[in-house]
């Protein structure tokens, strides 16, 4: 690994390096007990796992592009990188309750946003397969076709009330899940055509999905239709639009539909 490496490569080896060191955490067999301890040691491995993968990116992102700014979800923030025109966000465990329980939809997101645009990115979905998948805003994914109703991935504890409403005004259906890059990447996949969150996320939570999916020819904005920009003094983004293109204006109609009536 060298710093000859493009932005793009650089995000999908942290982003493989980092869910391979999640793996050897969940697996180390130290966070396993007896009857009735299972919950304290879910929340012990998210812990676990988001500090290890975090100390990794940190160091690693330092030593690769010591000019560049950093946000991370477990770093504390310093206002240093809004006078940076590159900014890695990161998020070392997206969905630290699915990894804790030892779930598959989790992920690790790297995102490199240039003047507040979310550019280039890396999705890792370490808990599928064999743990190998990454998928990058460079090459292009052969997604499977879907023809019938539009499928909307929502949350598995709370789903937006704009896309539960969505789908039954679509004839769609509801797929729970549960990280938000698990979400944006099943849409990326063809597994779902319609990702809606109105729940609260932070920027390290979707510049990653965004810049992938955006690479991917994916309609990616905020929930009123205005652009998501990254690097901002206050990283509270709270809602997300990810979807087939054709979906996109119906999607936009119906939260304006559902605000004015609230």
């Amino acid at each position: 690994m060298n710093d000859l490496l493009d932005d793009t490569a650089l995000a999908a080896h942290l982003a493989r390096c980092a869910g391979n060191i999640l793996l050897q955490v969940r697996d180390s067999g130290m966070f396993t007990g007896a009857a009735g301890t299972k919950e304290r040691f879910a929340k012990a491995l998210g812990k676990a796992g988001d500090a290890t993968a975090n100390q990794f990116l940190v160091h690693a992102l330092g030593c690769q592009r010591p000019d560049d700014g950093l946000l991370s979800e477990e770093s504390k923030d310093t206002q240093e990188r809004l006078t940076k025109s590159r900014v890695w966000i990161v998020d070392p465990v997206d969905g630290t309750r699915e990894y804790g329980e030892k779930r598959a939809d989790w992920a690790v997101h790297i995102a490199l946003a240039i003047d507040g645009a979310a550019t280039v990115g890396a999705v890792a979905l370490p808990g599928v397969g064999n743990g190998t998948l990454v998928i990058t805003s460079d090459k292009p994914v052969d997604r499977a076709a879907h023809t019938g109703a539009p499928r909307l991935v929502v949350s598995r504890t709370r789903p937006a009330r704009e896309a539960v409403s969505l789908a039954e005004r679509l004839g769609g259906e509801l797929v729970a899940m549960g990280s938000a890059g698990a979400k944006a990447m099943a849409i990326v996949q063809g597994q779902a055509e319609i990702y809606l969150h109105s729940g609260g996320q932070y920027e390290w939570d979707s510049c990653a999905p965004v810049a992938v999916a955006a690479a991917q020819g994916l309609h990616c904005s905020r929930i009123d239709g205005s652009p998501l920009v990254y690097n901002q003094a206050d990283t509270y983004l709270p809602d997300l639009l990810i979807c087939l293109p054709q979906f996109a204006d119906a999607a936009l109609a119906h939260v304006r539909d559902i605000h004015a009536q609230s």
